[in-house]
């Protein structure tokens, strides 16, 4: 049975917890209660569940190092388990995306995300599934760094978690279908994309 490997990105501790940058957490805690699988471990500098669900082997990761250090937990990961880059899944927020969409694809940039900067960076690799959660686009007055790490209000909330429980469920086709048939049905509904 081969393993999955499902990281949601963002940053640790209650400062972080309800920002725009927390979002691939946020995905990664509604599959931990999906599944059944508890992140009860900390390992590879993240706190991890591993379990089985839809046949599958999976692991589940939220890095413990702040975003912009990333990628050596995801590389120790696919070190230490010989991990196929295609069974590898990275969750995480982004501004070239309207608040509340989905893209999932096979490879591409980092589109200017640090996080997935440093994972690509690490594993000298872009080939390897990632799932992008739309938080719009940051108001002239801020800078991007204020924007995704800035609290955000109950009516985008709202948005989010429904965006983050969609997610959530995309992930769940992931492991059951191929990734075209993921892609065919949640990347539908864009509005507006970035390359990658």
């Amino acid at each position: 049975m081969e393993l999955r490997v499902i990281v949601g990105l963002g940053n640790p501790g209650l400062r972080y917890a309800h920002t725009r940058h927390n979002l691939g957490f946020w995905v990664i805690d509604r599959l931990s209660t999906r599944l059944n699988i508890p992140l009860s471990r900390h390992k590879f500098g993240a706190k991890c569940g591993e379990g089985h669900a839809h046949g599958q082997r999976i692991m589940l990761v939220q890095p413990q190092t702040f975003m912009n250090r990333s990628g050596q937990t995801v590389r120790d990961i696919v070190d230490f388990y010989q991990l196929e880059l295609e069974n590898l899944l990275v969750v995480y927020d982004d501004m070239d995306l309207a608040a509340g969409t989905l893209r999932i694809k096979g490879s591409g940039s980092a589109g200017g995300h640090r996080g997935m900067a440093d994972i690509i960076r690490h594993l000298t690799s872009d080939i390897f599934p990632r799932l992008r959660v739309g938080v719009g686009q940051r108001p002239p007055f801020l800078d991007a760094a204020d924007y995704v790490l800035q609290v955000i209000d109950p009516a985008e909330t709202r948005i989010l978690e429904d965006a983050a429980t969609r997610a959530a469920e995309a992930v769940e086709m992931w492991l059951q279908e191929d990734l075209l048939a993921v892609m065919n049905l949640y990347n539908r509904k864009q509005t507006k994309t970035s390359d990658t």
